[in-house]
């Protein structure tokens, strides 16, 4: 049975992860790009200014309510932290094993291009969202999906997908990734690991998206500085390198070594397929699932919190994934046979020496741990929509259920677990990418308002706002 249900998850993972889905994702962000006039390049600067230019300015607190709400930054790095998970770490040394150092380039390329896709997730997470009774936002695909494409039985379909990954892919692997690395570097017990995970994971997700958003506004620049000043080191000492693998990158992006006579090189389309999964994975756009926490932002104007969705993506995948990259091909360590984080420990340990692996094992604790926290939230909004009426027996089973789940995740094998939830996760992709592209035009329009006017986007009802026919036919 085990094996019968293993072929079957093979097929589909090959599909929802394969070079079709790939394609599809990169396409779309492409016609984003094309239909709103270039705009994460041509207002980069706008970009930067009403996102982190906000942040520096001190300007935060005037983006929260009085009673203590989600501001549009804290909404970012709740979903920054979801996203940034061991595969920042572990992903892109595979996808360089894989793919070449010309995966990194076509990690970038689908970067550039799913800032857009990310970006419309955002806009109309926000445009579609709704407030419960205590007058906390909240939205997500299932919502613009129901709402925006009147196709109520899709939204329940990415609802169940995300409801089911939810506990493997950003919960058990994420856990037994922690209790792994501490195992090897400091000889901490697995089991050890998991009683902490799942104790210090009870005192914020109890706490609600309040408390979950609250713990990422503090953690997620504390470990971003932490990995990339690391990486800086790293990159540093082996600064000479820096323009032949810059170089290298490049050229087998675009090596045309055929195999077989082949009329497209082998190479660049195993560059193209991994550098394009990493970054997918590294940033999740396309998936749908960072716009249930931005949906949550105390921000009436639905492209600004857009914007947030643009920058989540220059953190994860051109920040600290390339620090990743660089620090692995600077450290020149391809040749070692070895792969995953095992891989980029050994980048680290160039320079850091026994330290390296240390390094490394503090930040996917960081990260990994991050991302339980984000993808809880996930699981709330997933399970909360498809049993709709008691949404806050849902939210307390869910807890209740999730702190277990981390110590299984500490001190379990979990290959099976993560095939399943890695393939629940990609069809995740279908029902979202479907809505994104019939719900363009609004995110056309919004875009094109904003730009001739900021204020003229501003929702002054949004529960209401999506009833605005003016707006949408505009």
């Amino acid at each position: 049975m085990i094996e019968f249900i293993n072929n079957i998850n093979g097929a589909v993972n090959n599909f929802v992860w394969g070079p079709v889905m790939l394609a599809l994702l990169v396409g779309f962000g492409l016609f984003m790009t094309l239909g709103t006039g270039f705009f994460q390049f041509r207002k980069f600067n706008n970009i930067m200014k009403n996102t982190i230019g906000t942040v520096i300015n001190s300007d935060k607190k005037q983006q929260q309510d009085d009673d203590g709400g989600v501001s549009p930054y804290q909404a970012m790095t709740a979903a920054v932290a979801s996203s940034v998970g061991v595969g920042s770490i572990a992903g892109v040394a595979t996808a360089i094993v894989s793919g070449g150092p010309g995966a990194v380039f076509w990690m970038w390329i689908s970067a550039l291009l799913g800032m857009m896709t990310k970006y419309s997730e955002v806009v109309l997470s926000v445009y579609f969202r709704s407030k419960d009774e205590n007058g906390v936002n909240y939205g997500g695909p299932m919502y613009y999906i129901e709402k925006g494409l009147k196709c109520k039985w899709l939204a329940v379909i990415f609802a169940v997908f995300s409801g089911i990954a939810c506990f493997g892919t950003g919960n058990m692997t994420q856990a037994n990734s922690i209790a792994t690395a501490l195992q090897s570097t400091f000889s901490v017990p697995t089991y050890v690991t998991g009683i902490v995970l799942a104790v210090l994971t009870g005192m914020v997700i109890f706490g609600g998206v309040s408390r979950i958003t609250k713990t990422a506004e503090k953690l997620v620049p504390l470990m971003a500085i932490f990995y990339i000043l690391g990486s800086f080191v790293v990159i540093f000492v082996n600064a000479d390198k820096i323009p032949s693998v810059m170089s290298s990158i490049f050229s087998s992006a675009f090596s045309l070594k055929s195999a077989g006579g082949g009329i497209m090189g082998y190479a660049v389309m195993r560059a193209m397929r991994f550098g394009v999964a990493r970054g997918i994975f590294s940033n999740e756009a396309g998936l749908g699932s960072a716009p249930m926490l931005h949906a949550t932002a105390n921000t009436d104007n639905p492209v600004k919190q857009g914007m947030w969705g643009i920058f989540e993506v220059f953190v994860t995948t051109i920040c600290i994934c390339s620090m990743t990259a660089l620090v692995i091909l600077t450290a020149d360590v391809l040749d070692t046979g070895l792969t995953g984080a095992v891989l980029t420990s050994a980048a680290f340990s160039k320079v850091f020496g026994s330290l390296g692996g240390a390094f490394v094992s503090v930040s996917i604790l960081f990260f990994a741990f991050s991302s339980i926290l984000g993808w809880e939230y996930y699981g709330e909004c997933s399970w909360r929509y498809i049993f709709k009426g008691k949404e806050e027996k849902v939210s307390k089973v869910l807890r209740i259920l999730w702190i277990p789940t981390v110590f299984v995740g500490s001190v379990g094998n979990l290959e099976f677990i993560w095939s399943i939830s890695d393939t629940f996760n990609g069809l995740m992709i279908i029902p979202n990418i479907i809505a994104l592209f019939f719900l363009s035009g609004i995110v056309f329009n919004l875009t094109k308002s904003y730009i001739k006017d900021p204020d003229s986007v501003v929702m002054k009802d949004e529960d209401l706002k999506y009833n605005n026919e003016k707006l949408i036919s505009k």
